[in-house]
């Protein structure tokens, strides 16, 4: 019984990673209010190697519709206004010398649309991941009936498995509903 809780365990930790890492592709997926988290995934080459973007300067929101980049050195401007472009956020960076100003573009429908479609592609993916786990842990529990775990035990811990795995895909589910309601609002 101790092999099939640590089964269960590791099944669980597992899809909670899958979940965490939806949340973080939800969290690139903009909503079109200004959201310093949407340039986490900007690397700048800074002196030879790429650094996240938040470690060379300062990303704050300037109102609703501007983000502000105030780098720490005056001369990574450029370079930071390259990996902003580089990125492909569809973003255009403006650099006035002093900080580099970024105005996010208002949504229409059907780029909200399209951006329904990608949380919803996301969420597809991490269900994906999810019955992934589900068949990795299944697959190891039928291997311990090699061992001589009864198969009512087996049944069990396939029933516990897949009740796990209904809750991360709800949870899935509820994730990606509050990432439409909050592109589709105006």
């Amino acid at each position: 019984m101790e092999e099939i809780n640590l089964i269960l365990e590791d099944a669980k930790e597992a899809m909670e990673k899958s979940l965490a890492h939806l949340n973080v592709e939800l969290g690139k997926i903009r909503a079109g209010r200004a959201n310093p988290s949407m340039l986490d995934s900007v690397k700048v080459d800074y002196y030879g190697s790429l650094t996240p973007l938040s470690q060379i300067a300062n990303v704050s929101t300037l109102d609703s519709r501007t983000l502000t980049i105030q780098p720490w050195e005056k001369a990574m401007l450029d370079e930071i206004t390259k990996a902003v472009i580089n990125a492909n956020l569809g973003l255009n960076p403006q650099n006035n010398g002093e900080v580099i100003l970024i105005s996010v573009p208002v949504l229409t429908e059907e780029r909200r649309k399209d951006l329904v479609k990608k949380a919803k592609s996301e969420g597809e993916h991490a269900k994906v991941s999810i019955r992934s786990q589900r068949k990795d842990a299944n697959e190891m529990v039928r291997s311990l009936k090699d061992e001589g775990l009864s198969e009512d035990a087996v049944k069990d811990s396939e029933i516990q498995i897949q009740k796990l795995t209904d809750s991360f895909s709800d949870k899935v589910d509820e994730f990606v509903s509050l990432k439409e309601v909050d592109i589709m609002k105006v």
